[in-house]
């Protein structure tokens, strides 16, 4: 039975929310995530943590409204969900109204899934499910229905991007939103100088400091990323999620599901793993690929 929503009162009477917010978005909610102060007001860091959420659910608002549930509802999961902050600004602002619909947070860290289901009952969100467990362990579990609608990771770190993707595919997601963080994978590779074939070329200059290292590797990262996925079906967009100024790990990735698959981008997959001596990726990162060979 799912419980009626419920609203929870903590702003202080007759004050006014703060401009930043939603026309009908929930100061409690707001309050109880430690974005608004009991005041029901913004600091400078909260101000920028909420200008990040909201840009990201812009995005999302605008997939949902334009997908037809594969199931009787829509489903979105969130992977690396923290303490949901993404998962509950999409139930309030558009599920809630909704009706309908559930939206699954899966967290590896059980005391912040547990904090998530303390607040959920709090607020009467009834359709949101938390669940403790890494987004390669969710893939076959059994509180995740067989195919999801939306999948997003908001800063998951470093191959919980890739295992968002993979669950992604397994669900046959229509559309995924990702912004990834802190890509080590590929960086601890080329410290490792295994690509040879680029070693005694002026490119070798690309990952000669360490610094450099690290940002070609998160650069690399995501490129084979979207690779991958235009490779399994997706028409994929990249963009900026906020300035600069408000986050560093600010590269967003949007994947729409059309079905067609883009031989030439497995190709160049292929070729670029190849080239920085990346092969041993192949089967762990980008399996549906490895399989094909």
């Amino acid at each position: 039975m799912i419980r009626a929503e419920k609203k929870i009162s903590r702003s202080p009477p007759n004050s006014q929310p703060p401009p930043e917010l939603r026309p009908g978005q929930s100061v409690a909610l707001l309050q109880e995530l430690h974005i608004l102060t009991r005041e029901g007001k913004l600091n400078q860091d909260s101000r920028r943590k909420l200008k990040q959420v909201d840009h990201l659910f812009q995005f999302i608002e605008k997939l949902l409204g334009e997908l037809k549930p594969l199931a009787d509802e829509l489903t979105l999961a969130d992977h690396g969900a923290g303490k949901s902050y993404l998962g509950f600004i999409v139930y309030d602002l558009y599920f809630k109204a909704l009706g309908s619909g559930h939206i699954y947070g899966i967290e590896t860290r059980a005391e912040l899934v547990e904090r998530s289901r303390q607040l959920a009952e709090r607020l009467g969100f009834g359709r949101m499910h938390f669940l403790a467990m890494s987004a390669a362990e969710s893939a076959s579990a059994t509180g995740v229905p067989a195919r999801i609608d939306v999948v997003t990771a908001l800063h998951a770190c470093d191959t919980a991007t890739d295992e968002a993707i993979a669950f992604g595919l397994a669900k046959q997601a229509q559309a995924m939103v990702l912004v990834p963080c802190c890509q080590a994978e590929v960086a601890a590779c080329l410290r490792q100088s295994k690509a040879l074939q680029l070693a005694r070329t002026p490119l070798a200059e690309l990952w000669r400091h360490p610094l450099h290292t690290r940002e070609m590797g998160s650069q690399l990262t995501n490129v084979l990323r979207c690779l991958y996925l235009e490779s399994q079906g997706y028409q994929v967009t990249v963009t900026e999620l906020v300035g600069w100024e408000h986050s560093m790990k600010n590269e967003l990735i949007i994947a729409r599901w059309t079905g067609h698959k883009k031989r030439s981008a497995a190709e160049r997959l292929r070729t670029l793993l190849e080239e920085f001596g990346l092969g041993e990726l192949l089967a762990t990162r980008f399996p549906a690929l490895a399989s094909e060979k």
